[in-house]
């Protein structure tokens, strides 16, 4: 991606949070504006996060060293992997976010369009082009689909913003089936494509608008796809401007009218067909191996994954500089993100993944409970609800001490408000920032959801069942546990037999 077309955008970024900080603009204003430079003022409005652009998560060793000399710099205290594949920093002053926000192009990081109504992050499979099993390895076509996309971002005015993704295989890990628009990877090497799904309030899965299509052929897709939303999306309602909407209008028709709109993309002539060298991973085990919780074998062979999954997706600051310094002379090592808050450090011989995993040992998770999924939330977030961070910890603390086997609770997701960034719809239990009245006073809750899941086959939404007070979602948790261990089973066999038992459980405390 060239870069230095996008430096003389950001004037108008600096000029516009040089007049927020001096107050001659007021927040929701500033919103408007310096959300499509991928910056937000936090809660407060005295101190600003700055969203890092990632493509597919990937992040090499000249944007980790940048990431790094950041937060040495800036005496960065808050970093946040989310759950769009990006890095946040967080509580900037007025200076560093604008001085950040232009260094990072020089380094391929281009936070435009990180936030307000243009294509958001391409998202890809974290592990593709090294996980066993794959379909194929997605990856460059959704680089050329992010180089392509942001291109509409001084084009075209979309309603709002628009999320593309790529899955390489029936783990769905990016939600390609209901994102607003996926393309899923199929065993012939094609993809099929959904459209018109999402998360948040209203969601729905994607409507399948082709089957088998050609790799080469995805920007005539991604083309329509802008088309359709130009054509359909809500102008006029911001609370009604996602694609997901655009089922709502059409009805049974979505598919048929989706249809048309790359007809007569492909009728305009224009060539979009995507030429790509397959990544090469030249690199060969050393006859070291590994094994182990947080160690992943890759399809290279002698190659694996090293898993880094802070609490609540806030790593130490430090810690990232530690793995810059550790993975410097590691050849082809790279870092890529997951939907889920999780780091990758991939293509390593078995003695790199072993010095990596003990190097970040202290602040990775330590069994499936402690790699939930949280976004920011309201201590941060001008929007959120509920602290959704603070809840994370408070979880995962008790659940040290409640020490059950890995696997009796399930990994969970918290959401801090109903836009459900911590994607608490498709958690097998998941938690959205909400309140309940006690005593006719305002209490801090969140609404329980049950049984979502995003695998391919079975992607459900979760079902909401009651809302509970913060303070007794441990207790409700522990209930939970302790019954789960009591039948010496894991949640996932317990909850196939008992998914009415869950609900008893929750019973008193919603």
């Amino acid at each position: 991606m060239n870069t230095s077309e996008w430096r003389k955008d950001y004037e108008e970024f600096e000029e516009v949070t040089r007049k927020f900080y001096a107050g001659e603009i007021k927040v929701p204003e500033y919103k408007g504006l310096s959300g499509g430079f991928g910056s937000y003022a936090q809660r407060g409005g005295k101190a600003s996060m700055l969203r890092l652009r990632l493509p597919g998560g990937k992040i090499n060793k000249d944007k980790l060293n940048f990431i790094v000399e950041s937060i040495e710099k800036y005496a960065i205290d808050k970093v946040h992997f989310t759950t769009c594949q990006t890095v946040q920093l967080h509580n900037l002053g007025v200076d560093t976010v604008c001085e950040l926000a232009v260094a990072a192009l020089d380094h391929g990081i281009v936070t435009r369009g990180g936030g307000g109504d243009f294509p958001r992050n391409v998202m890809v499979s974290p592990l593709t082009g090294v996980e066993a099993g794959e379909h194929f390895d997605v990856s460059p076509y959704a680089e050329a689909a992010g180089d392509y996309l942001m291109g509409f971002i001084k084009t075209v005015k979309l309603p709002r913003k628009l999320k593309v993704c790529f899955s390489n295989s029936p783990a769905n890990v990016t939600h390609a089936t209901f994102r607003d628009l996926g393309f899923v990877a199929r065993s012939d090497g094609k993809f099929d494509v959904y459209s018109a799904g999402g998360l948040g309030n209203n969601p729905k899965m994607g409507v399948l608008v082709a089957e088998a299509v050609e790799p080469s052929k995805v920007l005539y897709y991604i083309k329509a796809m802008v088309n359709m939303f130009t054509t359909y999306g809500n102008y006029e309602s911001r609370a009604k401007a996602r694609t997901r909407y655009m089922q709502d209008v059409l009805g049974d028709k979505y598919a048929e009218e989706f249809a048309k709109k790359v007809d007569e993309v492909f009728a305009e002539g224009e060539n979009l067909d995507i030429t790509v060298t397959a990544t090469e991973i030249t690199k060969t085990g050393d006859d070291s191996s590994v094994s182990g919780n947080h160690i992943i074998a890759q399809k290279q062979d002698g190659l694996y994954a090293v898993e880094y999954h802070p609490i609540g997706g806030c790593p130490k600051p430090e810690m990232l500089g530690l793995i810059c310094n550790a993975i410097q002379d590691m050849d082809q090592v790279e870092l890529r993100l997951a939907p889920d808050e999780t780091l990758y450090i991939v293509n390593c011989t078995g003695s790199e993944a072993d010095k990596l995993r003990s190097l970040i040992e202290e602040d990775n998770a330590s069994n499936l409970f402690e790699s939930s999924v949280a976004c920011i939330g309201s201590s941060i977030c001008q929007v959120g609800v509920r602290d959704s961070q603070r809840l994370m910890h408070t979880l995962a603390e008790a659940s040290r001490e409640w020490n059950f086997a890995d696997g009796v609770l399930p990994r969970i997701h918290i959401s801090g408000c109903p836009s459900s960034c911590g994607t608490h719809q498709i958690g097998r239990i998941g938690f959205r920032g909400g309140m309940r009245k006690v005593d006719g006073k305002p209490v801090s809750a969140f609404v329980l959801y049950i049984n979502g899941d995003e695998i391919q086959d079975g992607a459900r939404f979760g079902e909401e069942v009651g809302t509970i007070l913060e303070e007794q979602i441990p207790s409700f948790l522990k209930d939970l546990g302790e019954e789960i261990a009591a039948s010496g089973s894991d949640f996932e066999s317990w909850y196939a037999g008992h998914a009415d038992r869950l609900k008893e459980i929750a019973q008193p405390y919603l």
